[in-house]
């Protein structure tokens, strides 16, 4: 049986030529660390399909835990921050994604009012900040798969990735988490990023809702304000 294919196409092609020059390397070793020929490696650049046993190859080459998630590609993050800033979105908002779906199918069995804390197994209960832990039911969640869904329209349209709520800092925020977390488990050394910082030129998500700061309901950043379009009013999208 042939090995199945990835089909190939001119914006992923671009995507890996892209990200080749950006850690300086020539065709001749990226094509070696991924253990094909240089005429094989240049045909992926140009956009030809991509057998699926060779993609392990491929990403070992680029520093890549996965090819990248073309529907939620950000050209704005990749021109403004790197090819790694919009990979770590791509990937990091589909392992979020599922991470939301997985805990709203559980929540939906449960009484009205379960939020993800009462769950037997539930990641969001572990990297969502603490202090609003009951107020994580299936409702917010469901604000939240929207809100991020949102973030990766606007990636896929090119538009500037803006965040006008806490919501949505947090969302770019933790798919960062998400991605520089795989890469580890994957054994890979991933570089420290602050590009989602640079973006909302501050780190107010962090200091406010990661640490042991209290939250009055007045707090810009306490939850009943988190959906609300607090930032950058007057900007983007």
């Amino acid at each position: 049986m042939a090995p199945k294919t990835i089909l190939g196409n001119k914006k992923l092609g671009g995507k890996i030529r892209s990200r080749r020059n950006e850690l300086g390397l020539t065709i001749e070793e990226a094509a070696s660390r991924a253990g094909v020929g240089c005429k094989t490696w240049s045909r992926y650049e140009a956009g030809e399909s991509i057998r699926q046993d060779k993609c392990k190859g491929i990403c070992k080459a680029l520093n890549w835990h996965s090819l990248p998630d073309q529907e939620a590609w950000s050209p704005f993050l990749e021109h403004e921050f790197g090819t790694e800033a919009a990979m770590s979105f791509a990937a990091g908002s589909d392992m979020l994604l599922d991470h939301i779906q997985g805990d709203m199918t559980e929540l939906a069995s449960m009484p009205v009012g379960t939020h993800v804390g009462q769950l037997k197994a539930s990641y969001l209960s572990d990297i969502l900040p603490k202090q609003f832990l009951m107020h994580y039911n299936y409702e917010f969640l469901y604000q939240m798969k929207c809100a991020l869904l949102g973030l990766r329209a606007c990636a896929e349209s090119g538009s500037p990735m803006i965040a006008h709520s806490v919501l949505e800092e947090l969302l770019l925020y933790l798919c960062c988490e998400e991605a520089f977390a795989m890469m580890e488990l994957n054994g890979e050394e991933p570089q420290e990023q602050e590009w989602e910082f640079d973006l909302f030129d501050d780190m107010d998500v962090v200091t406010c809702l990661y640490s042991d700061m209290y939250l009055d309901a007045d707090h810009t950043y306490h939850f009943s304000h988190w959906t609300e379009r607090q930032f950058y009013r007057n900007k983007g999208r």
